[in-house]
């Protein structure tokens, strides 16, 4: 059977998105995401619970996020399965899974009142754009 990593996840931004840049000028930013989901009870009652992800976008798509989008956002995000691993300060080992979007679709009205202008795509690269060129970049500038 063959691997696949893809993520499709509709909800809420959690905070402002944080963008910030790579010494080679590479935009990254970091989105929260709520997403709520309905479920029934063993007894019939409908309860619902939120699931908060973390997500990384990178690129032209970073900018656009942090110039249109703000907390509140409904968006769509399309992406893989990231796991981070690092050591703390007292040498244990961490690790945190996140998405790393590779398309954020805006839904609805955001609060801001540039949303007219804004890309629907969230500024999306076009398909002529090499992905894998663009992967390594983007991990050799990693600034963290």
């Amino acid at each position: 059977m063959a691997d696949m990593n893809r993520v499709f996840l509709a909800g809420n931004l959690t905070r402002d998105p944080e963008v910030r840049y790579t010494p080679s000028g590479t935009a990254v930013s970091d989105l929260g995401l709520a997403v709520n989901e309905q479920y029934r009870t063993r007894s019939g009652e409908t309860e619902e619970r939120t699931v908060f992800v973390d997500i990384t976008v990178w690129g032209r798509q970073a900018e656009t996020s942090g110039e249109y989008l703000s907390k509140g956002s409904p968006v769509l995000i399309e992406g893989r399965l990231q796991l981070d691993q690092w050591e703390n300060r007292q040498g244990e080992k961490r690790s945190k899974l996140k998405v790393r979007a590779d398309r954020v679709q805006f839904l609805g009205r955001p609060r801001n009142a540039r949303y007219e202008d804004a890309p629907q795509d969230g500024g999306r690269q076009s398909r002529g754009e090499n992905p894998q060129a663009q992967q390594q970049e983007e991990d050799d500038d990693i600034p963290f």
